[in-house]
């Protein structure tokens, strides 16, 4: 629990950390102060990005997670989604999750990123052999790193410290991930 604890504070020391530090500071054309960390107030914005699923292969799966975030600089957003799937596994099982996340991204570079993520999500599975539905919310507290290919593509890897094996949603606690912003 320590390593997972150290993690947490690392990652949350990269997002709280003043964004001055990383500024350089010059003069404009006019004369006038200027910073490259911060953007001006016509590039700061509310963005749209959306993450989607499709796999028929042993079964359905289909998801859909848009998103909407505020850009605050340009090392730093935060926004909040909505995301919902539908799984089926031929005859056997059928799963419908929604819900709703917050997450933060820090950029320390122009190519790498760090994410910071909550996820709650309500989970209806019903199996079509013993008609058993079960209900229940299934949380994610997750912590990525990533590569953005371009300014609207960025993939890479996140981590869930809160999976539990047997009881998560989720396969593993650790997800790859594509983010495309609009």
């Amino acid at each position: 629990m320590g390593k997972t604890k150290l993690i947490l504070f690392i990652l949350a020391g990269l997002f709280l950390v003043n964004n001055s530090l990383y500024s350089q500071t010059g003069k404009d054309s006019t004369g006038a102060p200027k910073t490259d960390s911060l953007i001006s107030k016509k590039q700061r914005s509310l963005n749209f990005g959306c993450g989607f699923g499709l796999n028929f292969i042993g079964g359905t799966n289909i998801s859909l997670s848009p998103n909407l975030s505020y850009r605050f600089s340009d090392k730093f957003s935060a926004g909040v989604g909505i995301q919902g799937s539908y799984s089926s596994l031929k005859k056997i099982q059928s799963t419908i999750t929604y819900g709703a996340n917050i997450m933060a991204q820090f950029n320390p570079t122009k190519k790498i990123i760090t994410t910071l993520e909550f996820t709650q999500l309500r989970v209806s599975t019903k199996t079509d052999s013993s008609n058993i539905k079960k209900n229940y919310w299934d949380s994610g507290l997750f912590a990525g790193i990533g590569y953005n290919i371009t300014n609207k593509i960025s993939v890479g890897v996140k981590y869930n410290f809160l999976y539990k094996e047997g009881k998560s949603i989720y396969t593993s606690p650790v997800i790859p991930f594509v983010n495309l912003n609009f």
